[in-house]
């Protein structure tokens, strides 16, 4: 396999919170799925949200990684020190023009779509052709086509949204100067030459987005495996307000088996008191994609 063709995954948390079970089931199934084809495995820190981050968190999240027994290639990126590569994403996409300024509040966009989707309300398009008289530039807007986005994922299959319907112009950079989710995921991947994408469920309806920015940078876009979405107590997503949920106390060979066991691959009877250094090797091994199941679970109940 030439370095061209390598497979590059990538495990980006949010160091707004400790480690959570939900978190280690994107961590085990990313490193697994890269490295049992001999592919690399990077990791990132999504700690581009500052007011949302929390001190020590990353270095809490690296120690709890080793502590699984994971090992990462490259240094670990981050995010808070990238923003110089962000505006010159946002220049070139301007200089295509693809961006524009907006001056509409959030309250505004609301008061124009009473009857949001899942995707929060739909943008109008206001100020695509010019800041009304008498606004300010507050956020940085990407022009959308109109045109239906397909992409097919290793676990869902086709998958198809027409973003112009169900997002419009969406932001790439926040009015309060915070650079967006989707330009920095996309500019970092590409960055890093990460080819597989192996993340929670949660961020399906982000995809078609990311897709969309992919052929605006004119690069090919990587493999997208969405898993299931581990359950809180409550049925709700497993995040940060449901603590560590059950890793701070549990073994992590013990964690390591809920997770695997969650994405649908039995362990064997011999690796029941193993260590990470035993359990992990054995799952990049023996992963089956096939087995992972599509559905989102209670994280309790495995």
């Amino acid at each position: 396999m030439s370095i061209k063709d390598r497979v590059v995954g990538r495990f980006a948390p949010s160091p707004t919170g400790p480690l959570h079970f939900g978190s280690l089931v994107a961590a085990v199934g990313s490193y697994c799925l890269a490295r049992q084809v001999g592919g690399a495995w990077l990791l990132r820190m999504e700690d581009i949200d500052t007011p949302r981050v929390v001190p020590g968190a990353a270095d809490a999240i690296l120690r709890e990684l080793e502590r699984f027994g994971f090992e990462w290639d490259g240094e670990v990126l981050y995010q808070s020190r990238r923003f110089e590569r962000y505006d010159a994403a946002l220049l070139e996409l301007r200089h295509k023009g693809l961006l524009y300024d907006c001056g509409c509040t959030r309250k505004e966009i609301l008061a124009s779509a009473p009857h949001p989707g899942e995707e929060g309300p739909r943008y109008p398009g206001t100020c695509r052709q010019g800041l009304p008289p008498g606004r300010q530039p507050r956020a940085q807007r990407i022009i959308v086509p109109d045109k239906l986005f397909c992409f097919t994922d290793v676990l869902f299959g086709g998958i198809e949204q027409h973003l112009a319907d169900t997002v419009g112009d969406f932001v790439l950079k926040r009015a309060d100067g915070i650079y967006a989710y989707q330009l920095a995921v996309v500019v970092d991947d590409l960055d890093s030459g990460v080819n597989q994408v192996v993340r929670g469920a949660d961020l399906l309806s982000s995809t078609a987005r990311q897709i969309y920015l992919w052929a605006c940078f004119k690069r090919p876009q990587p493999e997208y495996i969405h898993l299931p979405i581990a359950l809180g107590p409550d049925n709700e997503k497993l995040s940060k307000r449901h603590g560590r949920f059950g890793l701070q106390t549990e073994k992590p060979g013990m964690a390591l088996q809920r997770v695997l066991r969650f994405l649908g691959q039995p362990i064997p009877p011999g690796l029941e008191d193993a260590p990470p250094a035993e359990i992990l090797p054995w799952a990049v091994d023996n992963f089956k994609i096939n087995r992972v199941p599509r559905l989102s679970s209670r994280a309790d109940a495995v």
